[in-house]
């Protein structure tokens, strides 16, 4: 088996050393920085002719491997993808798809049409936690679903870091953060509902990381700071902790207390989160119908000490509370008056280790899986994915309008 990587940085070089380490032959590699692609050439004993700072030189190679693996910014992969398919690979995607909904209704309708497999990285669908709250509602034990409340609780220096001094701080350059960020668990609530959702309402704003919020007396630049010591968000403290992975691994290729040093002084990462051109929501509330009649609320927010998701799911004869971050699930059935005791059991939910609860390891068990044997659906394929993408960009629609957006008007709107 033979893959050939699109994009070296943090997404391409987990799935990459997946397969490296798994035995599958890293064929070719691509990255626009020279000095991340010898890193993954050197990791995955990529000769250097096969080592691309220009990805259209890979692909005018031709089909030289089994399949692609693309994990490129947001707005890079509409080329990237339609290249790949036409060079006849299968593909492993890093979401979004695109931030365009008409970009991803084309790529969808291509690999359809030429029967090539993508799939898209919602691994969240492999995790042992979705996966064990998706059997519990299919076994029918507590009736049908008839409401969900979920929360991505993003964690505050997780959004400094990503979407306020990285690279999915600006829609414009990226995607809005329901989309970046949340197309996991809108996908997620389609999953777990079996349903489609029929329409859509949301709020939100940047209301926090902004220069109205800086500190008096600070600087744009985190090492020059002279108020730096009172600011929790501040480089050092930010990312000297985490040496030797992630975030840390993000800021500076080479992991060492000095290279850090470099990297705050002259980088993204050590500017001051309240004076970046960031522009994506610090907190966002969306209310959603499905066309089974479930109702959900899904709220995102920034202000978290912690990264984890909560879900608390209501059925017609019990409810299940969950939290990822605990791996835990309780499952409790209703009882008849306020007076008894209720009826409840814990799942403890185990993990691989790897990340996103097991979920990258699981995304590429499943795909290398799907192609070895050369048949078969991956439970994220681009055709189950593109909905959830549909969603976050009618539900960015409402935000700024203030509208409630139904989605088969919505999807009417872009052909």
């Amino acid at each position: 088996m033979k893959y050939v990587i699109i994009g070296a940085g943090s997404r391409g070089s987990i799935y990459g050393s997946w397969a490296h380490k798994n035995g599958v032959e890293i064929a070719a590699v691509a990255d626009i920085r020279p000095d991340r692609l010898a890193d993954a050439g050197a990791k995955w004993n990529v000769p250097e002719s096969r080592q691309f700072t220009d990805v259209r030189d890979l692909f005018a190679l031709g089909k030289i491997a089994d399949a692609a693996i693309i994990a490129t910014m947001d707005r890079d992969h509409f080329g990237h993808v339609m290249a790949a398919l036409d060079c006849g690979y299968d593909i492993l995607l890093e979401k979004p798809i695109s931030p365009d909904p008409r970009e991803c209704i084309a790529i969808e309708e291509k690999a359809n049409a030429l029967g090539r497999k993508i799939t898209v990285c919602h691994v969240l669908r492999y995790t042992n936690f979705f996966t064990s709250l998706k059997s519990i509602l299919d076994s029918g034990e507590l009736g049908k679903v008839v409401a969900i409340k979920h929360a991505e609780n993003i964690g505050n220096f997780h959004m400094a870091h990503s979407f306020v001094r990285g690279n999915w701080r600006n829609d414009k350059l990226s995607s809005p953060i329901i989309m970046q960020k949340s197309c996991h668990d809108l996908d997620i609530l389609l999953w777990l509902t079996g349903s489609h959702c029929t329409r859509v309402a949301a709020f939100g704003s940047l209301s926090y990381f902004k220069e109205s919020n800086a500190p008096a007396g600070s600087t744009d630049r985190c090492v020059t700071c002279p108020v730096a010591e009172g600011c929790r968000y501040e480089g050092r403290k930010a990312y000297l902790p985490g040496l030797g992975g992630w975030p840390t691994d993000v800021v500076c290729l080479e992991q060492t207390e000095e290279a850090l040093m470099e990297a705050l002084k002259t980088g993204p990462y050590g500017r001051c989160v309240y004076r970046c051109d960031n522009n994506v929501c610090d907190h966002m509330s969306v209310i959603m119908e499905f066309e089974n009649g479930v109702t959900a609320t899904f709220s995102l927010t920034a202000q978290t000490s912690a990264c984890h998701r909560s879900i608390h799911i209501m059925c017609e004869d019990g409810e299940i509370e969950a939290d990822d971050g605990q791996r835990q699930i309780v499952v409790r059935r209703h009882v008849s008056s306020q007076s008894d005791s209720f009826q409840e059991r814990i799942v403890n939910v185990r993990t691989n280790g790897s990340g996103h609860g097991g979920g990258d390891a699981g995304i590429m068990e499943d795909f290398s899986a799907s192609l070895t044997a050369g048949t078969g659906d991956s439970r994220s394929s681009i055709t189950k994915s593109v909905e959830s993408h549909l969603m976050a960009c009618a539900i960015e629609e409402a935000r700024l309008t203030g509208k409630v957006i139904t989605l088969e008007a919505y999807r009417n709107s872009l052909k």
